[in-house]
């Protein structure tokens, strides 16, 4: 595990200190405490994401395990919030239906996008997270972060309580001032949650057409392919090649990384069996990241069959 992983797996384990010191009212500025670690969790997503840019340490496990502490930290600071309600005069900051709404779009958001990467992969194409998604996780974690402290001071200091509720009071006019921007950045992050969600649908919406192709190419294709015999393919191409195959014909799509899992053999390997199956036409060129698989399993044992 390279050094931004490292630090995403840290970025998850303080999860949990998050919620403990939020929830422990009996523990002195326990919300204080989690605030400032969820601000540490927060800025952890921006060192990882430089260093593996720099380093070219940019993985596919790094892509996937980001994305998995983004949204678990995001969904329990909004947890949090919502769960947990403000006291005082503060609460005007925090109506529950309103924010309850709000997490609601947060977490289907997450759901249909993680669903979407889910199916993307399937096919053996990784979508990577766009602009408008990390301008809506920094909105996020800027708009959970000021609700987070603000309820720490609600609930760890004195300056503001239930009875004092005079509108001229200095106190209740700056808690009205951060009651607004607190509902503003809450009204954008969601907004900029629906936006980013679809547009990255949009732009990705060759995996649906993907998949419904996919359900048309069901019947057998016609194609010609060289007919080769097995004692000419062991000699001339790989003898793993039917191995493959039936990998292939399993998964439905073909590609170099399923060789190198389910037959364990080494990249350079996997990428010339790759090209010899091309060059027997039994699979397609690559396109959009991904290859079909160009015959079924009767004629390649026809076109293929000892002698």
């Amino acid at each position: 595990m390279n050094t931004p992983n490292k630090i995403t797996l840290a970025r998850i384990l303080l999860i949990p200190f998050v919620i403990f010191f939020y929830v422990a009212g009996f523990i002195p500025y326990g919300r204080f405490i989690a605030a400032a670690i969820f601000v540490i969790a927060c800025l952890t997503d921006f060192v990882d994401g430089k260093i593996a840019r720099k380093y070219n340490q940019v993985t596919t496990l790094g892509k996937f395990f980001d994305s998995i502490a983004d949204k678990v930290l995001i969904m329990t600071g909004m947890i949090l919030v919502v769960t947990i309600p403000l006291r005082g005069v503060g609460a005007a900051a925090q109506p529950v239906i309103f924010t309850s709404i709000c997490m609601i779009i947060m977490l289907a958001r997450e759901f249909i996008i993680s669903a979407l990467r889910q199916l993307a992969a399937s096919k053996g194409i990784v979508l990577a997270a766009d602009k408008g998604g990390k301008i809506k996780a920094a909105f996020q974690d800027v708009t959970i972060c000021l609700y987070m402290f603000y309820a720490a001071f609600i609930a760890d200091t004195n300056l503001l309580v239930a009875g004092n509720l005079d509108p001229k009071d200095p106190t209740n006019i700056a808690n009205a001032v951060v009651n607004i921007i607190l509902l503003i950045l809450l009204s954008i992050s969601t907004i900029l949650t629906i936006t980013s969600g679809v547009s990255y649908i949009l732009k990705n919406k060759k995996v649906f057409k993907e998949t419904q192709e996919k359900d048309v190419d069901k019947q057998p294709q016609k194609v010609e392919f060289k007919k080769v015999e097995r004692k000419n393919l062991e000699k001339k191409y790989d003898e793993l090649i039917p191995e493959g195959m039936k990998i292939f014909w399993e998964t439905g799509w073909a590609s170099t990384t399923l060789l190198q899992k389910k037959l364990l053999v080494g990249y350079p390997r996997a990428s010339k069996m790759i090209v010899q199956m091309e060059e027997l036409k039994l699979i397609s060129p690559i396109e959009n990241k991904t290859r079909k698989v160009l015959v079924t399993k009767e004629e390649f044992e026809k076109n293929f069959s000892a002698k």
